[in-house]
């Protein structure tokens, strides 16, 4: 082996020691400990705000038809009863979670449960929901429950004042990954150029109090479509930095608070005020750990402070699988590359890309079946199968568009249809420019599946941006 090879294989050897090492230096344990409080508190409230809306029944119970993600359909309804002791399994692990309760244990079957529950109706996807998942499965990994937990007063020997550095920055990571990726989402000519949809969408928010009037002028959709687009792609290292990170986490306050006013998604303003929280000194979480562990102390007589304890070394393994879960993380978000068109029109690779709120999007979708041997045909009418939000999301989404053919063409069948054609119109307006047809109406839906490649039977969007 030429002289040079060896030397260049050593020093890349070396430099990944090196990272390894760095990666596993102990630090202080407060900050996740911090995290695991903050999103165990959220998760649990998130879960019974789900299940006393009626969520559970609605989504879930009192319906007929689940849309599917792709690879994943074999993710089936539970019964009814199985529905709610899922959700059961939900509260408890996010209580476990808080508490730091047989942990990860805990953390595990939130993270399957949670996920199960995404997975079961495409329908309901949001890029929160995502965020959550992947959070919580991280949370499987970390000892988080090695200090202020009913896991450090019951098993003495986990207690500690230190986590390895990963285990922290590994969050970090996971946050700059969606705060990044959806500010580059927006560097595009309707965002910045046109202030689309923020134009549609700002002025309806005219009458919140004292900030009402702001929303009339003609210029707040093109000053938030550019504050957004700053504040994603730059929050992370704001956050990062000392000096700037007090400004940059009230920036963070405001800018959620203001989007949860103005929009309807739920808690996931209060899932990142409180995950960006990671960001401060490890000084900061240790006061804040610290008058918990005092005043827990106080309360019960009972201190669960971390008792000096060798930091075990994190098996390589480990770093292989975390190593391929960021690299699918960072590399995933841009399949849309591989696909021709806007991928606005034809989502394809638009999920699971950190593309929040870019689109005002709506459609209206009208089935044909056709009997092939007597050729008489039907016109469908989509509320005998869908609920009002589950025909919003597929008419204007062509692989729910697709799924749905098939379902007709499956439920004709069994009606006596012989061998049914499933033909749509499907007219989708993108950002409040006139409607155009989605798929070719002539194109028998049952013909085709769905896959990978690119849906040669969407229509081209022209003048795409």
């Amino acid at each position: 082996m030429p002289l040079s090879v060896t030397a260049s294989t050593s020093g890349t050897k070396n430099r990944l020691e090196k990272c390894w090492a760095w990666l596993n230096e102990p630090v202080s344990i407060a900050p996740l400990v911090s995290f695991r409080l903050v999103f165990g508190a959220v998760m649990l409230y998130s879960t019974l705000r789900f299940w006393s809306l009626g969520w559970i029944e609605d989504h879930f119970i009192d319906t007929q038809l689940t849309f599917k993600y792709f690879g994943f359909e074999w993710v089936q309804l539970l019964p009814p009863a199985g529905m709610y002791a899922l959700h059961v399994v939900m509260v408890l692990a996010a209580l476990g979670i808080t508490l730091g309760c047989f942990y990860r244990l805990s953390a595990a079957l939130f993270f399957l449960s949670f996920t199960y529950v995404e997975l079961i109706d495409l329908t309901y996807y949001l890029n929160h929901y995502y965020f959550v998942s992947l959070v919580s499965f991280l949370l499987i990994w970390v000892p988080a429950n090695g200090r202020f937990s009913v896991d450090a007063l019951l098993f003495p020997k986990i207690r500690r004042r230190e986590a390895p550095r990963w285990s922290i920055d590994i969050f970090k990571l996971q946050l700059a990954i969606v705060y990044i990726y959806a500010g580059l989402a927006k560097i595009n000519t309707d965002w910045l150029l046109h202030a689309l949809p923020l134009r549609i969408w700002v002025p309806a928010n005219d009458k919140l109090p004292l900030i009402g009037f702001l929303f009339s002028w003609k210029i707040t959709p093109y000053l938030f479509s550019w504050i957004g687009m700053l504040y994603d792609t730059t929050i992370v290292f704001w956050l990062s930095w000392r000096k700037t990170r007090l400004l940059a986490y009230l920036a963070v306050i405001v800018f959620h608070l203001l989007t949860g006013l103005m929009f309807q998604i739920g808690v996931f303003p209060i899932v990142m005020i409180g995950a960006t929280w990671i960001f401060f000194s490890p000084s900061f979480h240790e006061r804040f750990i610290g008058r918990l562990e005092r005043a827990f102390s106080r309360l019960f007589g009972k201190s669960s402070a971390p008792l000096p304890a060798l930091l075990p070394k994190s098996h390589p393994a480990l770093g292989l699988m975390l190593g391929l879960f960021f690299a699918f993380q960072l590399l995933f978000p841009w399949r849309y590359l591989l696909y021709p068109g806007n991928v606005f029109w034809t989502e394809e690779g638009y999920r699971f890309s950190w593309r929040v709120m870019l689109m005002e999007k709506a459609g209206t979708a009208t089935f044909y079946v056709t009997d092939r041997k007597s050729g008489r045909k039907g016109v469908v009418d989509n509320a005998d199968f869908l609920k009002p939000h589950q025909e919003k999301q597929m008419a204007m989404q062509p692989d729910m568009i697709l799924q749905y053919a098939h379902f007709l063409a499956s439920h004709y069948a069994s009606k006596g249809v012989h061998d049914p054609i499933v033909q749509v119109e499907a007219y989708v307006t993108l950002n409040a420019r006139p409607s155009r047809l989605l798929i070719d109406p002539a194109a028998d839906l049952t013909r085709i599946e769905d896959d990978w490649k690119p849906k040669e039977w969407i229509l081209p969007y022209e003048n795409a941006q």
